[in-house]
């Protein structure tokens, strides 16, 4: 596909708004997650270095998530310029066919799709995964070197730690309590314990203790004395889906946190597998249909915009009409998400929505005045007390 000027002159203005758009997205809800996390400076003792690492390994998925929204804004931006600049209108005249204008925004588009794509298939599970892995570290050190003696201190939700005292590297009088899943909570006293690490997990090594657990759902108790026991802190996730395996076992990484590969090739026996097949399921084709959603976005916005249009009103209501649709679009997509953890069916939905909203919108762009007089007539009943609210006000 052979660029000329006016291919270029679009493909800058409209690259420039997603850029500054994408970036000031993302910084902004970066920031606020980044807020959330001081808790690893104040309270559990972590260098700004790990505070950064910690926030910036939730970056490829605010990317991943905000990328086609940014595209959808830049592609507003840009037609809504090139419209009040009468720049479409002298196009049209000059002969230059709707479609035609298509080229750079396609073009955009399909850099942000393998952006969206290599995100999502590959760099966001490895940002999981080192998070879930340096997280480990923290609470390993947070454990041996950061409680003081005596305290009660949450390592995550719904787990309380405590020990005695403190002799050289071994930790005396040690209560923890595991609240996380409220039907089976458990309780872990030993007379001593000591960190280590092996095979790249962090274990917290009990000695001389006992494991007292409740099962509420069978109302149900039991008691499990040992003399040496390994408490993997890899499986303390803050969560009660099943993660983690059990206590002292190998750390099972959750769905999100493993390759596309491995999701693809997921031995259908592992009992991890077997108690959240749906989740499996929903993350390997929430990914696999990701790269969908820029594409639909981009041809939403041109399908209503990509004509000169004379009027403000017009314009006004053919920019909410846009909004209104990739809104309802990205509603869908979150619910067909959800219902394709229970249901296999629901699966197809993640790919039916961006694929029928991409057809439909090339139709609409290929007759595009017929589609124009369409959207006009259908919005004008809907955005007109809008405008005539707007007008009074204005007037007072």
């Amino acid at each position: 596909m052979r660029f000329g000027l006016l291919d270029r002159y679009i493909l800058k203005i409209a690259t420039g708004a997603a850029l500054i758009l994408l970036i000031g997205l993302t910084s902004v809800i970066w920031v606020t997650q980044a807020l959330r996390e001081v808790d690893l400076i104040t309270g559990k003792g972590q260098t700004v270095l790990i505070f950064f690492t910690v926030t910036l390994l939730s970056l490829p998925a605010l990317i991943a998530g905000i990328a086609p929204v940014a595209l959808f804004m830049a592609t507003l931006y840009t037609l809504n310029k090139l419209n009040s600049d009468s720049e479409l209108i002298v196009m049209n005249a000059a002969g230059v066919a709707p479609h035609r204008l298509t080229r750079p925004f396609i073009t955009l588009t399909l850099i942000t799709a393998a952006l969206v794509g290599w995100m999502s298939l590959s760099v966001m599970p490895a940002g999981f995964r080192s998070l879930r892995d340096l997280i480990t570290l923290i609470r390993a050190d947070f454990v041996a070197n950061v409680i003081k003696e005596g305290q009660f201190v949450s390592l995550d939700s719904g787990v309380t730690f405590h020990y005695r005292e403190k002799q050289g590297q071994a930790l005396l009088g040690i209560f923890m309590q595991d609240r996380r899943d409220p039907n089976q909570p458990a309780v872990y006293i030993a007379e001593r314990g000591q960190s280590a690490e092996a095979d790249g997990n962090s274990f917290l090594m009990l000695e001389k203790g006992t494991i007292q657990r409740e099962s509420r759902s069978q109302n149900s108790s039991s008691i499990i004395s040992f003399e040496r026991y390994a408490l993997n802190l890899s499986a303390l996730t803050g969560d009660a889906d099943g993660a983690g395996g059990g206590d002292g076992d190998k750390v099972v990484y959750k769905p999100r946190e493993r390759t596309t590969w491995a999701l693809l090739t997921q031995d259908p026996n592992e009992p991890y597998y077997k108690i959240q097949e749906g989740r499996f399921r929903a993350e390997l084709h929430n990914r696999l249909s990701a790269p969908l959603y820029p594409i639909a976005f981009m041809l939403v916005a041109f399908a209503i915009l990509g004509e000169a249009r004379t009027t403000r009103q017009g314009r006004a209501a053919a920019i909410q009409l846009a909004i209104f649709l990739v809104g309802a679009i990205r509603i869908g997509a979150y619910a067909a998400w959800t219902a394709s953890v229970r249901s296999p069916f629901a699966v197809a939905l993640l790919y039916v929505l961006p694929i029928t909203t991409i057809v439909v919108a090339a139709f609409a762009i290929g007759f595009g005045s017929r589609t124009r007089a369409l959207i006009d007539r259908l919005t004008e009943p809907l955005i007109a007390p809008f405008l005539a609210l707007t007008a009074r006000f204005r007037r007072a």
